[in-house]
């Protein structure tokens, strides 16, 4: 039997190889940036600015002066009950996990970012489009455990630095599923470009009312340093880190995005031990993120085994279908997808 290359499994390997690589570099360019030890700009909420700014201009660009792309047909009724909630929650997970990095290192924000499978499956089932099982809440409460007892392990804990990334966390599983449940529901198709022409400037709007209240007295009177080329260069990594994500997005689902970003992390805790010295890891830590992996990976095969069973699709027609849906893709299809990516 010949081997075929399935030229879209390949495309999404890659985009979510690229996901990686971007949020990781994204990640420590922030903490650098941020931290009182380092670049020394205290200010979560107006970074997070900078960049929706700079995203939504470049969009903006591209889409009414260079007509890269068309805009879609936007009706206010659409962008009220659709674009402005996902802003909502995209603009809600950056700010609170941007200023984790104020109170936690990165390896322990890390190790908490395992529970993001966990939130993400919750919050699925309950806007549908997941089903609840007995097989994936237990892994999921394996997940849970071992962040708990990498918690338990952490020298420097902050339970507020905790919280501001545990809220940012469901912030995030909100805003990914939404994203692949409003939409679609709207029969509305978005690519990379043009979401970020819609939501990045509904998330800057919604960024400016706690950046006014929270920031702005605070950089009246305290001496800060801007550099250009540190803020253009940081911008422009989250800018290709947007388009990542809602590549990756478009090609599998909520979940698989998030079990990628698992891996990441695991990576990243090795890499900020070395930029960071003060980010100390214990053998608890180890573990407890130890057994949240080993979770993550028997939930993956939990989904490769289903895939297996019931794979009755045509094999003709999945190019076909990844080509009809856009950036936000068919729910149930991006359900299935999860299921084909044992990441």
């Amino acid at each position: 039997m010949k081997m075929m290359i399935n030229k879209p499994l390949v495309l999404t390997y890659l985009y979510l190889l690229i996901y990686i690589l971007l949020s990781s570099g994204v990640i420590l360019y922030n903490k650098w940036v941020l931290s009182p030890k380092y670049f020394n700009f205290p200010f979560p909420i107006t970074l997070t600015m900078i960049h929706m700014g700079f995203s939504g201009v470049v969009a903006f660009f591209l889409v009414r002066v260079f007509k890269v792309v068309s805009p879609v047909k936007m009706t206010f009724e659409i962008y009220a009950t659709c674009v402005v909630p996902i802003s909502a929650f995209f603009a809600s997970s950056l700010w609170f996990g941007n200023t984790a990095y104020l109170h936690i290192s990165v390896a322990f924000i890390q190790m908490l970012k395992a529970l993001m499978p966990v939130a993400t499956f919750f919050m699925a089932v309950l806007c549908g489009t997941d089903k609840a099982r007995l097989d994936v809440f237990l892994n999921m409460v394996l997940v849970s455990v071992g962040v708990v007892i990498s918690s338990y392990g952490e020298i420097h804990f902050n339970i507020v630095g905790t919280l501001y990334q545990v809220t940012g966390i469901v912030a995030e599983a909100l805003r990914l599923v939404l994203t692949q449940v409003l939409l679609q529901k709207k029969g509305l198709t978005l690519n990379p470009i043009t979401s970020l022409y819609y939501i990045a400037p509904c998330s800057f709007v919604f960024l400016f009312v706690p950046w006014y209240l929270l920031e702005k007295p605070m950089m009246e009177v305290s001496q800060i340093q801007f550099n250009f080329w540190i803020f253009f260069s940081n911008a422009l990594c989250a800018l290709a880190l947007n388009f990542s994500i809602f590549l990756v997005i478009g090609r599998t689902g909520a979940v698989t995005i998030r079990v990628a970003g698992v891996l990441k992390d695991w990576i990243l805790i090795a890499l900020s031990t070395v930029i960071f010295p003060e980010s100390t890891i214990t053998g608890l830590n180890i573990i407890g993120y130890a057994i949240a992996l080993c979770g993550v990976v028997m939930y993956n095969y939990i989904k490769v085994k289903d895939v297996r069973a019931s794979s009755q699709l045509p094999a003709e027609s999945i190019p076909d279908r990844i080509a009809k849906v856009g950036i936000i893709g068919n729910p149930s299809y991006c359900h299935t997808r999860d299921l084909l990516f044992p990441i």
